[in-house]
This record gives C-alpha cells, sequence and structure tokens, in this order.
C-alpha cells in the first residue's frame, strides 16, 4: 500500500483548509465509529497520544477499564470529497485501538485481521481480495425514513432509462475514486433496485477498510438523490438478497501462489488445501460471515445465493466457485457472505480456515460442476454434499464447536459476538411477527 508520513498529512491539511479530523474504528459488530478532533488535536492524534472511553463502544471493554487509545493508520488519511475549504473540510483517518498500556486491544476487529495476516506472513503468504458488495436503493418516505419501495423496474445489467438508480450510481463512482478507489465494474443486479460495484482486489487490510469507507460513500450519496441505500442481506421477500462475494488469492511476493499450469484446473496444491480449510470450517465462518438472523433469509436456494457446501470449477450453484482467469488472476469465490458482516472478524475467520488447510495438506472433494439445486437429497448425500447453517442458532452452534475459528477471533471478540449475537437470535425467537399475525390473528 503507498505510504504517506505525518509531514505530508500535516501538509495536505494546511493545504486543504482542513478544520475536522474524524477518527473512525469500528466495534466488533462492524459499526463504524469517529471521534471528531479539531485540526490543532491533529499532531497530538498522529502521535497516538489522544485518549476515549472504550467502555460505551459495543463489546469493547468494562467501566473499569474503559481508558483506550487511538492509533491513526497514515496510510487511510482522506479528505472528504464532499467537503469543502469554505465550510471547514473534514478528513479521515481509520485506527487501531490500543490499551493504556501500550498494547495493542485484543477486541480491536482490526487488530484481529492484523493477526490473521501474520499468520500467512509467517507461512509466506499475503492475502489479496476482490469484493463485490451489493446493495439495494429505496425511496424514503415523505419524512425521510427507509422504505422499500422502489419505482427501478431494471434487471441483471440492465441499462438506463429503466434503471432509476444509474444517475445515483454513476456519482458513487466518481466520489468513491476520489477516495482513491479504482473501480473495475458496476451494474444493476437481479432485483428491481439492486446494484453492484466492484473495485480492485488489494490486500486484505485495505480492502476491509475500503468496505466500510464504500458503505459510507453510497449512503451518503444515495441520501443526496433522495434514496435509501442498504445492505441489508435481504430487504424484501421473493427477490434476491444482498451478497458480497470475497474473490481471494495467496501471494508468494510477486506470484501467484494458487496458480500451478502443470496441475488440473490449473490450481496448486496450495489453492486445493485453501479451499479444503474453507469447506472444513465453512459453517463456523458462516456466523461471522452472515452475522444478522435476517442474513440466513438470503442463504435460501433459488436466488443464486450458495447453500451447499462444496466447490466448483464451472457453476455458481456451490459454496465456492473458481473463476475461469489463470495465470496471476487465478483466486477462488467464496459466495456466502453478505455485506452486513464485519468485514476485518470476516476476512480473518475466512484466512485462517484457508491457512489451515494449507498446514494440513487438507484436500477438497472433487469439484462439483453439476447444478446442485436440481440434485436429488440422496444424489447430493452420495456426494457427501451438506448445507450451510440454515439460522443464525445453528450457526452460532457452528462457531462454539469449532475451535480454529474460535482461535482466530481471540477469547474477547468470541465471547462478546456470542453474547450480542444470541441476545440477538433470543429476542428474534420471542418477538410476535406481523406474518403470525397475519397467519393466526383471525383464525383461531
Amino acid at each position: 500500500m503507498p505510504t504517506i508520513s505525518r509531514e505530508e498529512i500535516l501538509q495536505l491539511v494546511a493545504e486543504h483548509k482542513v478544520r475536522f479530523i474524524r477518527l473512525q474504528f469500528t466495534d466488533i459488530l462492524g459499526i463504524p465509529k469517529n471521534v471528531s478532533i479539531t485540526v490543532k488535536q491533529l499532531e497530538k492524534a498522529l502521535n497516538n497520544e489522544l485518549m476515549f472511553d472504550g467502555s460505551s463502544i459495543e463489546g469493547f471493554v468494562r467501566i473499569e477499564e474503559s481508558d483506550m487509545y487511538l492509533h491513526p493508520d497514515p496510510n487511510t488519511f482522506i479528505i472528504y470529497p464532499w467537503s469543502t475549504a469554505e465550510e471547514g473540510a473534514v478528513a479521515r483517518l481509520i485506527c487501531d485501538i490500543y490499551n493504556a498500556d501500550g498494547t495493542p486491544f485484543i477486541g480491536d476487529p482490526r487488530y484481529v485481521l492484523r493477526r490473521a495476516l501474520n499468520t500467512a506472513k509467517k507461512m509466506g503468504y499475503t492475502l489479496k481480495i476482490g469484493p463485490e458488495a451489493e446493495f439495494f436503493l429505496f425511496h424514503t418516505a415523505p419524512d425521510g425514513s427507509a422504505t422499500t419501495l422502489t419505482h427501478d423496474k431494471a434487471g441483471y445489467f440492465d441499462l438506463s432509462p429503466v434503471d432509476l438508480g444509474e444517475k445515483a450510481r454513476r456519482e458513487m463512482i466518481l466520489t468513491l475514486e476520489k477516495f482513491g478507489f479504482e473501480i473495475e465494474a458496476s451494474h444493476h443486479e437481479v432485483a428491481p433496485g439492486q446494484h453492484e460495484i466492484d473495485f480492485k482486489y488489494a490486500d486484505a487490510l485495505d480492502i476491509a477498510d475500503k468496505i466500510i469507507t464504500f458503505k459510507m460513500v453510497v449512503r451518503t450519496v444515495a441520501q443526496g438523490h433522495g434514496l435509501h441505500a442498504t445492505f441489508m442481506a435481504k430487504p424484501i421477500f421473493g427477490k434476491a438478497g444482498n451478497g458480497m462475494h470475497m474473490n481471494q488469492s495467496l501471494f508468494q511476493g510477486e506470484n501467484n501462489a494458487f496458480w500451478d499450469e502443470s496441475q488440473p484446473h490449473q490450481l496448486s496444491p496450495d489453492a486445493l488445501h485453501y479451499i479444503a480449510g474453507i469447506l472444513k470450517h465453512a459453517g463456523a465462518i458462516t456466523a461471522i460471515t452472515n452475522p444478522t438472523v435476517n442474513s440466513y433469509k438470503r442463504l435460501v436456494p433459488g436466488y443464486e445465493a450458495p447453500v451447499y457446501i462444496a466447490w466448483s470449477t464451472q457453476n455458481r450453484s456451490p459454496l465456492i466457485r473458481i473463476p475461469a482467469k489463470r495465470g496471476s488472476s487465478t483466486r477462488i469465490e467464496l459466495r456466502s457472505p453478505d455485506p452486513t458482516c464485519n468485514p476485518y472478524l470476516a476476512l480473518a475467520v475466512v484466512v485462517m480456515a484457508g491457512l489451515d488447510g494449507i498446514k494440513n495438506k487438507l484436500l477438497p472433494p472433487e469439484p462439483c460442476n453439476r447444478n446442485i439445486y436440481t440434485m436429488t437429497e440422496r444424489e447430493r448425500k452420495a456426494e457427501g454434499i451438506t448445507t450451510l447453517p440454515g439460522t443464525l442458532h445453528e450457526a452460532l452452534q457452528a462457531l462454539a464447536a469449532d475451535e480454529l475459528i474460535q482461535e482466530a477471533l481471540g477469547p474477547h471478540v468470541l465471547n462478546r459476538y456470542l453474547e450480542a449475537k444470541q441476545q440477538e437470535w433470543n429476542e428474534y425467537m420471542t418477538k410476535v411477527h406481523q406474518w403470525e399475525l397475519d397467519q393466526y390473528l383471525t383464525i383461531y
């Protein structure tokens, strides 16, 4: 990643008349937080001297251990393109969280990913990620609240004027480019009002930061067009949901470690081991990559979302697909994650699962190049194809039984994540929903 010095940051701040800096971080659930400071406090921040109350952040620390420090990452400095010098330009720095004694905070999601990537580095690898995040653009109500209404009648890859979100999406792309994104493609997705913007792959930590930034930019631009952007996994019954496919590959220096033209499918032994590791830990991974009750309304047959734990070089029904390009572009595509996940935690558990496959030289089953959706249960059983968890509760049970994924998260994140998500499941299970009222209220 490009580097920028503290002196260069101070110079840019002066040149662009920046008045406020947002020191950004995320909580365990992946919700971005920030502490806003004036430019007079910037040098103090760059010296890692700014403290905040960690007890007020979801899943961080207890009241009696609340003092924490923000360590800004200079590589994440950006001046918000929608701010102006006349009004007081605003800049941003993404931060790592440190304890008062100067040690990294083990509950910081960014640290969890750093630790996983350090494991990969010790094994001689760097992880490259290319995400494909989908979202819906809906109208807002007269009072500004969100709806699930859209006049957009477009479908997959349709062009305007039927794609009424085209203008907003175009502005999103231009804004993302000002944030340093290299946009590779954008198009209308399957469902009315659904869109996808793909940006160039990069190192995993950079991509996790970019996913958080991407969601913020999309929502901000949509709001300027009188629209509400949502990354909710399944906002409309009977329509396709929002996924965030993760294209990933391991590199050794400049060489793609997944490519070996002498092997079947031109996939190296490392690639097969990595695939096997993800398949082995798929259930526990799902608790992190698909973190909400609603996530499992998307993971059902019939809407292109993967349900079956298998891999393929040809079709899109399994959990893992191998895109056709080879050479330096050789990669695997994990199709289950959705954009409600915390990208730091999601990437951490995925890479640790893949590395487990490499360490233990696990081998995947033969690729399933049939459409699994059309196979009978007996045929799937004969090929050893099992399914992803069907509910958040099942996924949490899988996580609670998988020591490797637990270790990837660390005890602090694991315990607080399980506690928060079990509470979410319990609340969902005990509430009376509209469907129940529609089904039973007048019949019984």
